[in-house]
Parts: structure tokens; C-alpha cells; sequence
């Protein structure tokens, strides 16, 4: 991948990107829909379809109950230690400090579930801010996220990229004014998001060292 952009400031999505969540929130979506709801096959398909949203948001598309909200998150937090980091994630976000590139991530999840998560997983010190969907006015696909965590790390959408596996990453980072990019190393459904249009297409994280300055040696 060539690029003709140096972007001093990256914003991430969260799972999908740096981390591998998907079987935790499998096990956590079974657990909350077969308390809350019963029986029955938990639609986890269909879910997933809604990666990137606030999950009180995801529950009302489907017409499942708020009440599951509690459930998930409880049983996200017991099986938190079964999250994954995608291979190359602490060397790439390592390389981003050190070039001084400005880092932050706007995420689906709360913001104390997202640097809970973080922490146990060792990317939190690697980052320079975690906005989650609870602290902003309007979760994505509004641009409002992005801004915030631009905002925090004192950045301008200009000089930023936003990186992220569902389509409504890209409509957010593209409302906000950033460029955008896809990452296709997760369980992301490839042909939609290549359909959003993004700027850039990383089919592996240290793809985006090419997007940022002093980024490949």
C-alpha cells in the first residue's frame, strides 16, 4: 500500500481492530438474552451486523430489551481475560508513539468498559485517549466521538485518520472530517465496508505505519 498522507493523529475503533472481543460478546449476548429474554436461539448473527454502536442503541434496532444491557456487560467483564490482541497491535501502536503520533479510540463500548478492557489486554499506556459512546451526546455513526477524542489529544480532524472495521467508522470519521480507513484483518464483512468508500484499504495492522510520518523505516 502506498499512501501520499502523513497522518500525525490516528483514531481507532476498538474491537475488530486492536482487539479480537468476538467470543467473549458470543458468550456475553447468550448469557444476557437467555435471562432476560428465555428460550430460544440468541441472535448473535444479527448483532454482529450492528458492530460499533452503543449497545443500548444495537438493543433497540432489534427490538430486544434494555434490560440485557446489564447481563452482557457483567458477563463481558467475568470473561474479559479471554479477549485477544490482534497480532502486531503493541508493535504498531508502539511505533505510533514513538514517531509522536497522536492516538486515540472511539469506541461502541462505555468508556470504562473500553479502558477496562485495555488495561487487561496492555494497550492502555499505548494510547493517548478512550472515548466510549456513553460520553458523548450522540454515538456513531454521528461524527461526535471522533471529535471528542480529537478534542482530548488536542487534534484536528485534518490531520487525522480514522481507522475502523464497520461501516459507521467510516460514515463517523468521514463526518467528523477525518480521512478514513478500513481494517480487514477481523470478522468485518469486507464488501460493505469497501462499499463505504473508505480512503484507505490495511488488510494487516502494520499497513498503517505507511499512513503516518516516520511510520516505515
Amino acid at each position: 500500500m502506498t499512501a501520499n498522507h502523513a497522518f500525525p493523529t490516528v483514531v481507532f475503533d476498538l474491537d475488530g481492530v486492536l482487539i479480537d472481543s468476538f467470543g467473549v460478546m458470543r458468550q456475553a449476548f447468550a448469557v444476557a438474552y437467555r435471562e432476560v429474554v428465555g428460550d430460544g436461539e440468541p441472535p448473535f448473527e444479527e448483532y454482529r451486523t450492528h458492530q460499533g454502536r452503543y449497545f443500548p442503541d444495537i438493543m433497540r434496532l432489534m427490538g430486544l430489551p434494555g434490560a440485557m444491557e446489564r447481563p452482557f456487560v457483567e458477563a463481558s467483564h467475568r470473561l474479559i481475560r479471554e479477549v485477544q490482541v490482534y497480532p502486531d497491535v503493541p508493535m504498531v501502536l508502539a511505533r505510533l508513539r514513538e514517531c509522536g503520533v497522536r492516538t486515540a479510540i472511539a469506541t461502541g463500548k462505555s468508556g470504562d468498559r473500553a479502558r477496562a478492557v485495555l488495561d487487561v489486554v496492555g494497550l492502555l499506556p499505548l494510547l493517548d485517549a478512550v472515548v466510549g459512546s456513553d460520553e458523548v451526546d450522540r454515538p456513531k455513526p454521528a461524527p461526535d466521538i471522533v471529535r471528542e477524542g480529537l478534542r482530548r489529544i488536542g487534534s484536528d480532524p485534518a490531520d487525522a485518520v480514522m481507522v475502523g472495521d464497520a461501516v459507521i467508522d467510516i460514515q463517523s470519521g468521514r463526518a467528523a472530517g477525518t480521512a478514513t480507513a478500513a481494517a480487514l484483518w477481523g470478522e468485518t464483512d469486507a464488501d460493505q465496508l469497501l462499499g463505504e468508500r473508505p480512503d484507505f484499504v490495511l488488510a494487516k495492522p502494520a499497513e498503517l505505519l505507511a499512513l503516518v510520518p516516520g511510520g516505515e523505516r
